[in-house]
């Protein structure tokens, strides 16, 4: 997954604002204990991040794809 993929979910998930302040603020153990941005900066796939997310905040599977795909 492309980060500027990554970050269209996020904002269509979450908006705007609350999608940059979660992937900057919010630590996930799935992710080794890092943010989403962390974990991307150290090499994992943001495929993987938008996952640990999406679990997180018990997003539906029909959502995990973007609106495109509901």
């Amino acid at each position: 997954m492309r980060l500027s993929h990554f970050r269209e979910l996020m904002e269509g998930e979450f908006g705007a604002a609350r999608a940059g302040s979660l992937a900057r603020d919010h630590v996930f153990a799935e992710l080794g204990g890092r943010t989403a941005e962390q974990a991307i900066e150290a090499g994992i796939d943001p495929k993987n991040a938008w996952r640990a997310i999406c679990d997180a905040y018990d997003v539906p599977p029909a959502r995990r794809l973007g609106a495109d795909d509901r």
